[in-house]
């Protein structure tokens, strides 16, 4: 796809990747380029005219299409240049990880759903994701889990989203990620052993923070909340 020629987003494109730029310039001329972590990320998948392939769907969607994104990463002298970490991660390892490089931790009066995941920025040997499941929420509806290569699609009846819009209903799937990104074979059939370790890990987590008509155990409301409690960090 040719950049000049794809419109608004194209447009969008270029602006991002000037500003990028900019900022890392200016880190150089304040001397400060080797003492800041940058991290270029998104918060979902691309929709409209942006394209996501070789992953399924888009924005909106909880195929990979819609929740995996691009993350680059650059720290000179402390992460490794040209490498490519393919465990699982998200932003929500951000504050920990951030609050570790900066030499305290997150307060203790919450949970905290994110890990420390500096192991695998600073390519450090034999890391891996620090995560033994990742779950994928459309709104308050928990529809995937993932552990591993594994990616487990539950099965839904159809309901309608806080925007009205009917969501299908849909079988179980089992996909393996490894050997089929764009998920397209369902091999619950052949693996039931791992399907049912990750219903295991998805009646888990709908103890913990709920899924659609299932308050809990420590679930938070979801969207604005008036006067929320701050998040305060603690020296060590």
């Amino acid at each position: 796809m040719c950049i000049r020629d794809s419109g608004i987003y194209g447009d969008a494109v270029e602006e991002i990747d000037w500003s990028t730029g900019q900022i890392i310039k200016v880190l150089k001329e304040l001397g400060i380029d080797d003492n800041t972590l940058v991290i270029f990320t998104s918060d979902n998948g691309a929709d409209g005219g942006g394209s996501n392939a070789p992953l399924r769907n888009e924005k909106g969607s909880t195929w990979e299409g819609g929740m995996r994104v691009p993350c680059v990463m650059r720290f000179e002298g402390k992460i490794p240049a040209g490498r490519v970490c393919r465990q699982v991660c998200s932003a929500m390892d951000f504050l920990p990880t951030l609050a570790h490089l900066a030499g305290t931790e997150p307060a203790k009066d919450r949970k905290i759903d994110g890990k420390d995941i500096w192991p695998l920025m600073s390519d450090a040997p034999g890391a891996k994701s620090p995560h033994e499941a990742f779950y994928y929420y459309q709104l308050d509806q928990l529809q995937c889990v993932r552990s591993g290569k594994w990616k487990l699609h539950l099965p839904m009846e159809v309901k309608k989203t806080n925007w009205g819009e009917p969501e299908g209903k849909t079988p179980l799937k089992l996909y393996d990620l490894e050997t089929d990104i764009h998920e397209d074979h369902n091999v619950a059939d052949e693996h039931s052993d791992v399907v049912g370790r990750l219903l295991a890990l998805a009646d888990k987590m709908r103890k913990d923070i709920g899924d659609a008509g299932v308050k809990g155990k420590n679930q938070r409301p979801a969207g604005w909340v008036k006067n929320p409690k701050p998040q305060l960090m603690k020296s060590q």
